[in-house]
């Protein structure tokens, strides 16, 4: 059994293990509920690199290590100060980076939800080949609840993957979080196992995959190079659309409002006074 040669500052976010030429990409930072800072979102742009490019790896298996899939996209980990128009830019080109990873990965990807999956690693496994989940896994996007627009293509791939009622149950007002045979219901997930037998079927899945030589596709997908061009251009219109959510006023209060219910002080702070300053700076935009 192989692994990936990660750099260190990688390695202390991902975990790999090659077998039978299926990576097993394992996010393993569990006592932060695997969150997507800022360091974790480039260990993952390092490993699904390295990946396309190792001759050895024919198909790739994406989990996480403990109770955990992903908490998502930890702002408070990500966000630095900087020129309002600058920060602009970089929260777009960080959503528009981050989901590339999944949208321009060349190999055959199984997301495996071992538990809980929040916001964009929910929408980012709709970006994967097919999703299989442990029986103790849910699935929850709260954009409207947290005042931000859908991202991860999801605006387009849950219509089309869910049925519009239940996409806008997950994506709107209602913020709904169906557990995994909800998610097997409605067309979210392919596969539901039991927790301990999840990886094992994730294997026996993926070995299918590689001795039938499956080609990279998306959930959908009719036409590869069509629908990849197609989900580029709604990934990069979302991505703007994000920048400007997570710069509204109302997103701004509601993290603040956040941030003290979790006792991180400063950073409710910090956003309280983005957005009692945002009058003056948002002219800068």
């Amino acid at each position: 059994m192989n692994e990936l040669q990660l750099s260190s500052k990688a390695a202390g976010y991902i975990a790999t293990t090659i077998k039978n030429q299926i990576l097993t990409i394992l996010m393993n930072r569990p006592e932060k509920l695997n969150g997507w800072t800022l360091p974790m979102i480039e260990a993952l742009q390092e490993t699904f690199s390295k990946a396309a490019k190792n001759d050895a790896v024919k198909a790739v298996i994406f989990s996480g290590a403990g109770n955990y899939f992903s908490a998502g996209v930890d702002l408070g980990g990500s966000l630095k100060p900087m020129h309002p128009r600058k920060l602009h830019q970089a929260i777009k080109t960080l959503n528009q980076q981050l989901f590339e990873i999944f949208l321009l990965f060349p190999k055959p990807i199984l997301s495996a939800i071992n538990g809980p999956a929040i916001g964009a690693s929910v929408t980012s496994s709709t970006l994967c080949d097919a999703i299989i989940a442990s029986e103790s896994a849910t699935f929850s996007t709260p954009f409207a609840k947290l005042g931000v627009p859908p991202e991860g293509c999801s605006s387009v791939q849950f219509p089309r993957l869910l049925g519009e009622q239940n996409a806008q149950r997950m994506i709107g007002e209602e913020g709904w979080k169906p557990n995994a045979q909800e998610a097997l219901e409605i067309g979210l997930v392919q596969w539901v196992v039991p927790h301990q037998d999840l990886l094992n079927r994730a294997n026996e899945i993926a070995s299918v995959w590689i001795s039938e030589n499956k080609a990279r596709t998306f959930p959908g997908d009719t036409q590869k190079s069509t629908k990849l061009a197609e989900l580029r251009a709604i990934n990069i219109d979302e991505s703007v659309k994000v920048a400007d959510g997570i710069l509204s006023a109302a997103f701004l209060k509601q993290q603040s409002a956040f941030f003290w219910k979790k006792k991180k002080r400063l950073l409710s702070i910090l956003f309280f006074n983005l957005w009692l300053l945002r009058p003056v700076w948002s002219r800068f935009l």
